[in-house]
C-alpha cells in the first residue's frame, strides 16, 4: 500500500468516525490524497465530479423521487393499505403483514426505502399501537419491510448500481422482483411467528365484497408498475423514459382522477425532490474522485488477486464480497457503497464468470440489510422516528427480521436461478 492511498483510507475513516456527511468525507479524503500525490493536478476534482455525474440514466433518480411523492400525495398509499387489509383480515399477525405487503407494493412505486418506511409507516404505526401491537417490534419490521422499496423495481439502488456497471437497467429490474418478494414473504413469516406468540392480530374480518371493492378502488395504484416493468423489458422506453413516464401517470391519477394534487402540492413536492435528488447526486459525485483514486491506486486488481489467491470457487468468492459488504454496510451509506465498490468488484466477477445482474441484485439485498443495522441502519432510523422511539428500543425485535433477509441472500447465492431464472426468461 502506497503512503498516498493509506493517506485516503485513513482521512476517509477519521471523517466518518467524526461523523461528517458521507458524500463530504469521499471529497475532502480525495482532495488530501492529491494534495499529497503527483498522481494529477487538482483540476481532475471538477473533471471527475462532473463525469460522475453527466450521466442521463441518473435523471431517472430525481423523475422516479418525483413519482412516489406525487402518488403518496395522491391519494393511492390508503388504497393501497386498504386493499393488503381486505387480503389479510383478522389473522394473527394481520396489520404487521399488511405492513410488509404494504411496503412491497408502493415499493414498487417509489424506488426508495426511506420514502416506503415513512409513507406506510405514519398509516400503520398508529393502527397497531392501537390494536396492542408493540412499537418497538412494528418499528423493526417496518425497518426492514421499507428497505424492499432498494429491491423491488423501480429500485434507485438498481439505477445506480447499472449505471456504475454498465449493466442493464431492464435486467435488473425483472431480476429484482423474485428475490423482493421472497425477502417480503419471509418478513411476513417471523412476523407472523411473533405475533402469535403475543396474540397480536389483524383488523376487521375477511369479506369477499370488501376484497372486491378494495382490488376496484387500488387498480389504478396497482397498474403503475406494471406500466414502468413492462413498458422497459417491452422496450417501449429506457428506465429514464419510464420514469417519465411515471410521473406523468402520477399527475394524471392523483390530480385528475382523485384530485388530491393542487399546484401549490406538486410544487413543494418538486421542491422536496430537488433537495433529495441533490444528496444522491453530491454523494455520486464525490464518490467519483475516490473510486477514479482506488482504479488509479490499483485497488481492484490487488482485491481480485487477495481473492482468487484465496479461493478457486465463484460462490465462496461471492460469500467473501457478500461479507466485506456486510460490514460497511452497518455505517457506510447505501449508494456510497456501490459507487466505490461496485466498480472494485467488477474485475472479479469477470474473473469468476459471475453474471453482473446477479451480482448487482445481491448486493441490492446485501444493502437493504445494511440499511436496518446499527450504527447506521438508515431505514431503521427512519421507522423509529415516524414511532416516536429511541432506535435502541427496536433491537428486542431486530434480529429474527434480519436473520430472515440474510437466509434469503444465502438462498440467492446457492440456487442463482431464483434471480436469473426471470431475467433468461425476457430475454437476458
Amino acid at each position: 500500500m502506497t503512503l498516498g492511498l493509506a493517506l485516503l483510507l485513513a482521512s476517509f475513516t477519521v471523517l466518518v468516525a467524526l461523523d461528517a456527511p458521507i458524500a463530504v468525507a469521499l471529497g475532502l479524503a480525495s482532495v488530501v490524497y492529491l494534495l499529497v500525490s503527483d498522481l494529477a493536478p487538482m483540476i481532475v476534482v471538477a473533471q471527475r465530479v462532473l463525469a460522475g455525474i453527466d450521466s442521463f440514466t441518473l435523471l431517472a433518480i430525481p423523475l422516479f423521487l418525483l413519482a412516489g411523492l406525487l402518488l403518496l400525495h395522491g391519494d393511492l398509499t390508503p388504497r393501497i393499505i386498504r386493499l393488503c387489509s381486505a387480503i389479510v383480515g383478522r389473522a394473527r399477525g394481520g396489520l404487521a403483514i399488511v405492513m410488509v405487503m404494504g411496503c412491497m407494493m408502493f415499493g414498487a412505486l417509489s424506488g426508495s426505502g426511506v420514502a416506503d418506511v415513512v409513507a406506510i409507516g405514519t398509516m400503520m404505526l398508529p393502527a397497531m399501537k392501537e390494536r396492542g401491537y408493540d412499537t418497538g417490534f412494528s418499528c423493526s419490521l417496518l425497518g426492514c419491510a421499507g428497505s424492499l422499496g432498494t429491491v423491488i423495481p423501480p429500485s434507485i439502488v438498481l439505477i445506480v448500481y447499472g449505471t456504475a456497471t454498465n449493466t442493464s437497467i431492464g435486467a435488473l429490474f425483472v431480476a429484482a422482483i423474485v428475490p423482493g418478494i421472497l425477502t417480503g414473504l419471509g418478513l411476513m413469516i417471523v412476523a407472523y411467528i411473533i405475533a402469535r406468540r403475543n396474540d397480536w392480530r389483524g383488523g376487521e374480518a375477511f369479506n369477499w365484497r370488501e376484497l372486491w371493492l378494495a382490488l376496484k378502488d387500488s387498480s389504478l395504484a396497482l397498474l403503475g408498475p406494471v406500466i414502468i416493468i413492462g413498458g422497459i423489458r417491452g422496450g417501449i422506453f429506457t428506465a429514464t423514459e419510464a420514469a417519465g413516464i411515471g410521473v406523468l401517470y402520477a399527475l394524471i391519477v392523483g390530480g385528475l382522477i382523485y384530485r388530491k394534487l393542487t399546484f401549490p402540492l406538486i410544487w413543494n413536492l418538486v421542491k422536496q425532490t430537488a433537495e433529495s435528488s441533490a444528496s444522491i447526486l453530491f454523494v455520486i459525485a464525490c464518490a467519483s474522485i475516490f473510486g477514479w483514486i482506488l482504479a488509479a491506486e490499483q485497488v481492484p486488481q490487488l482485491i481480485v488477486n487477495a481473492i482468487s489467491s484465496a479461493t478457486n470457487s465463484a460462490t465462496v468468492a461471492l460469500l467473501l464480497m457478500m461479507g466485506v459488504l456486510l460490514i460497511l454496510g452497518t455505517f457506510m451509506e447505501t449508494i456510497a457503497i456501490i459507487l466505490i465498490l461496485a466498480p472494485v468488484f467488477v474485475p472479479i466477477l469477470r474473473a469468476y464468470q459471475i453474471d453482473p445482474v446477479f451480482f448487482g441484485v445481491l448486493l441490492t439485498v446485501n444493502l437493504a440489510i445494511g440499511a436496518n443495522t446499527p450504527p447506521l441502519g438508515i431505514d431503521l432510523m427512519a421507522a423509529c422516528r415516524v414511532g416516536g422511539i429511541p432506535m435502541s428500543a427496536s433491537f428486542r425485535y431486530l434480529l429474527p427480521f434480519i436473520g430472515s433477509m440474510v437466509a434469503v441472500l444465502l438462498l440467492m447465492v446457492l440456487f442463482p436461478g431464483i434471480v436469473l431464472g426471470p431475467a433468461r426468461l425476457f430475454g437476458h
